[in-house]
């Protein structure tokens, strides 16, 4: 089975940088992998992609080295078994809030006895060439990554991250602020500027990565000198709107 590198990295304390895919394109993602990027995250959550989006996207990436992960739906234990089974390395889990569904998801990311996991994978296994080596070696190749963006992640945090399994707390601002009755657009936020800290102090003292977001040089740099190792730059929609836009304000001022 192929080694999940960005998992390595991330547990030896390094930093890893990525983005997000929204768009559904095959092109776009082989692009970004052959550019050198980390990891690249799949959207499902917010996004009309399917599973054969899913699986094309993938595909697109094999010839490089860049980590697939795929964001599932929320609460659906079925969807982050599916991503794994179709060569999905890692999952981004979103809109978590307790204990008991943070034990349930790592639960179906491990086979036993580390965990409940169904056996089926056919193209995480090349079509059952890997059968062996899929089996021994997957649960120690499985990124799992919880996306702290609820009021109740927040005040169960401490308890949440002692669940093992879990390698990557990545903080989604826009929903966080929400949940917490806050206006997203009025970021930075003092309030979210305290959540930040709680989630770098108590993941590091885990051996937890923290993750967050940038779609700019400079905020990335930023989030890189806080301690994020999980770097979040941009989703591919984002990168190619501030590009547009820088040409065209150059344009306007010629």
């Amino acid at each position: 089975m192929r080694k999940n590198w960005v998992r390595d990295k991330l547990k030896n304390g390094q930093s890893t940088i990525g983005s997000f895919l929204g768009l559904g394109s095959p092109h776009v993602a082989e692009l970004l992998a052959n550019a050198g990027l980390d990891w690249l995250v799949i959207e499902m959550e917010h996004t009309a992609v399917d599973w054969v989006d899913v699986e094309k996207i993938m595909m697109a990436m094999n010839r490089t080295e860049t980590i697939p992960i795929v964001r599932v739906p929320p609460s659906d234990l079925f969807a982050i078994q599916k991503a794994l089974d179709i060569g999905a390395m890692g999952v981004l889990v979103p809109m978590i809030k307790t204990v008991s569904e943070v034990e349930a998801m790592v639960q179906v990311t491990r086979y036993p006895p580390q965990g409940k996991r169904g056996f089926g994978p056919l193209r995480a296994s090349r079509y059952t060439i890997d059968y062996k080596s899929h089996l021994e070696d997957a649960n120690d190749n499985t990124l799992v990554i919880l996306l702290l963006e609820t009021k109740e992640a927040v005040e169960n945090l401490e308890e949440i991250t002692s669940v093992p399994g879990i390698d990557v707390v990545y903080l989604g601002l826009f929903d966080l602020s929400l949940s917490l009755g806050l206006n997203p657009l009025e970021l930075p936020l003092p309030e979210i500027d305290q959540v930040i800290e709680k989630a770098l102090k108590i993941c590091g003292k885990k051996g937890i990565a923290v993750g967050m977001g940038a779609d700019r040089p400079e905020g990335l740099s930023q989030n890189q000198s806080r301690g994020f190792t999980f770097l979040g730059y941009g989703a591919e929609y984002s990168l190619i709107l501030n590009s547009v836009r820088a040409g065209l304000d150059a344009f306007k001022r010629s």
